[in-house]
């Protein structure tokens, strides 16, 4: 029997619950098989799904990029060209095969019967229309309703998506939105003709960690209101569990695990599924360490768990800081008028004060805007702040010439969000990686391609790449690289700016492990920007947690994460997914607000800030 079989017959077993319970699946897929067409060649990428979502179940599919699981999605839609993919199995909603329907029918059925919510809002989105009337047309597509009833359901759908407002925002465009409002509105464009089953593609994948609670939340909620279904799609074993009843985990266009959610967790059979659970990093798991440790490895072929390195104290021992960070500002100006006049300033950062020893991890965590990846690139001046210090081994940054800034840059190298937009698509990875060395004439051709090569093996990819372009690279692969040619300079301090936020969750495990392992072998600084906590708590000495541009609290790991005093800091930490079933029924009931607006008039004046110690080294703003 194959593992196809063995899964299918698994899947009429745990159906059968739902069939005696009088419930008539409302979407009901059979052998399943999408291929796409390769140099003449059909490849197979989804292998033979079978599963059912019965009504008011959500039923989630789990893997990583390249498991098939979004394909799934969009061959249930058949929204994948006809030239270039083929489709063959049952897709059966209300008794009717979705993959034998003439395309006009079809049309009916997406956005009324079966909507979608696709992972990037910005891009699903028209720029140029107002949301009300995108919204709008959902519902004059496939209701007979005029412009005043259709503005007035989108009114009341805007309102229980938790969008404050509805009558200004309506008249507002995409990009006047954050990106947790653009997903709210995707979702009130989902909900407008009241489809039976909702597919949720990673919608909550580029979303700050307290934006996504809101929108399981906001699902949830949805869900029981409607009393819909919905096939929940991500790579995310702790957003799993909370709002999957059923979940299948698929691996290379196969599912080679399905069940309820409960029994996935806590008796996963698959070295796949063990292997997803264990780079889960949970909240809490810390609280016996002191120092940063390695997530756990599951090998995926094996199952066996590969030994990890014990944690070494490396910085004890150092006594001055690498990194001397004081009243650190930047603003942007704001011009208006035909003559360009100053109206106002974003106040990106705010007298920003830290300090980073070599070989310790500083965390700089909070919410996009917060003014973290701003801090990091007005460090190495790569935005010009207005005032303040920063002292990189006892030089001053601010004071730096051209000439010098850039010799100084060799010390303190920067690791971006995206590796795929940092490297050049034009050249190699081997020319990638040599040309800073040539450039700033720390050996010959021959010594930087053998520095690199060394590189390459360090973290963990085959010298013989250097010949690939990026393109040839998986995401995890190009981070990969990425942290090599920042090693290239052997520099003192690395400042990894979301360098694993984009990541699948075990290619981020192992990139967390990488960077640690190269901290202990290097004495490398880390100054480490996310809006992860569960991640942070992992990797971190210290935290500092930023809100509109200023540090609200700040400490050492432990203390911050067992004793958070700052009002932003525990919502950071309860907004954090829990991988655990068990409170799959449970509300964060997070308020649905944006970040405040960091902008400011001309004439305005900050206030002066002062901080009161909890504990050693655990500091906290006084409001």
């Amino acid at each position: 029997m194959t593992l196809t079989q063995a899964n299918a017959m698994r899947l009429q077993t745990a159906d059968a619950p739902h069939a005696a319970s009088a419930a008539t699946p409302v979407l009901s897929v059979r052998n399943l098989t999408t291929s796409f067409r390769a140099n003449g060649d059909w490849r197979t990428v989804v292998n033979n799904i079978s599963f059912d979502v019965a009504p008011k179940e959500t039923v989630a599919i789990v893997g990583e990029s390249g498991s098939g699981k979004s394909v799934t999605s969009l061959s249930i839609m058949r929204l994948l060209p006809d030239r270039s993919s083929k489709v063959e199995g049952q897709v059966m909603l209300s008794g009717r095969d979705l993959l034998s329907l003439p395309e006009e029918q079809m049309r009916q059925v997406r956005g009324n019967e079966i909507s979608m919510i696709f992972q990037e809002p910005m891009t699903s989105l028209n720029p140029i229309l107002p949301i009300g009337r995108q919204i709008a047309e959902a519902l004059t597509v496939h209701r007979d309703i005029s412009n005043a009833e259709a503005k007035a359901e989108v009114l009341r759908l805007l309102e229980k998506v938790r969008i404050p407002n509805g009558k200004q925002r309506f008249e507002e465009y995409p990009h006047q939105f954050s990106g947790g409002m653009r997903q709210r509105v995707m979702i009130a464009m989902a909900l407008a003709s009241r489809p039976k089953l909702l597919i949720a593609d990673e919608p909550t994948t580029a979303l700050d960690v307290t934006i996504q609670g809101q929108i399981l939340d906001l699902i949830k909620s949805l869900q029981e209101e409607e009393g819909m279904s919905v096939l929940f799609i991500t790579h995310d074993m702790g957003v799993v569990a909370e709002v999957a009843d059923r979940t299948i985990v698929m691996y290379r266009g196969d599912a080679v695990e399905m069940g309820d959610t409960d029994d996935i967790f806590h008796r996963g059979k698959h070295p796949y599924t063990r292997a997803l659970l264990s780079a889960v990093p949970r909240l809490g798991s810390m609280a016996s360490s002191r120092l940063p440790l390695p997530f756990p490895v599951i090998d995926i072929e094996t199952g066996d768990q590969k030994p990890l390195a014990d944690a070494v104290d490396t910085v004890a021992r150092e006594k001055a800081p690498i990194l001397e960070v004081r009243d650190l500002t930047t603003r942007f100006d704001i011009r208006s008028g035909p003559f360009g006049r100053k109206v106002g300033a974003v106040h990106a950062v705010e007298k920003v004060s830290f300090d980073l020893r070599r070989g310790e991890t500083l965390s700089l965590v909070g919410e996009s805007g917060c003014g973290k990846s701003t801090t990091g690139r007005s460090i190495i001046r790569l935005i010009d702040p207005n005032s303040g210090t920063v002292m990189v081994d006892g030089q001053d940054m601010m004071t730096l010439g051209s000439a010098a800034l850039r010799k100084m840059r060799c010390s303190v190298q920067m690791i971006f969000q995206d590796p795929y937009a940092s490297l050049n698509p034009r050249l190699s990875i081997g020319s990638a990686l040599t040309e800073p060395f040539i450039q700033h004439a720390f050996g010959s051709r021959q010594q930087a391609r053998d520095k690199a090569a060394a590189l390459m093996e360090k973290v963990g990819l085959l010298p013989d790449m250097m010949t690939r372009y990026p393109h040839e690279f998986s995401g995890g692969q190009r981070q990969r690289i990425a942290i090599a040619r920042a090693l290239m300079l052997d520099p003192k301090l690395i400042i990894a700016d979301e360098a694993v936020s984009a990541l699948d969750v075990s290619i981020k495990a192992q990139v967390c492990n990488l960077l640690l392992d190269l901290q202990q072998s290097l004495n490398l600084a880390f100054l480490f920007i996310s809006h992860d906590m569960a991640v942070v708590e992992r990797v971190s000495h210290r935290v500092a947690v930023m809100y509109l541009g200023e540090i609200v609290e700040i400490g050492p790991r432990a203390t911050l994460f067992d004793n958070p005093q700052h009002p932003y800091t525990k919502k950071l930490m309860a907004a954090v997914p829990v991988p655990d079933p068990s409170r799959r029924s449970i509300k964060r009931n997070m308020q649905a607000d944006e970040l405040k607006s960091p902008i400011r008039p001309t004439n305005f004046v900050p206030p002066q800030r002062s901080y009161r110690e909890v504990s050693p080294g655990h500091l906290v703003l006084t409001e």
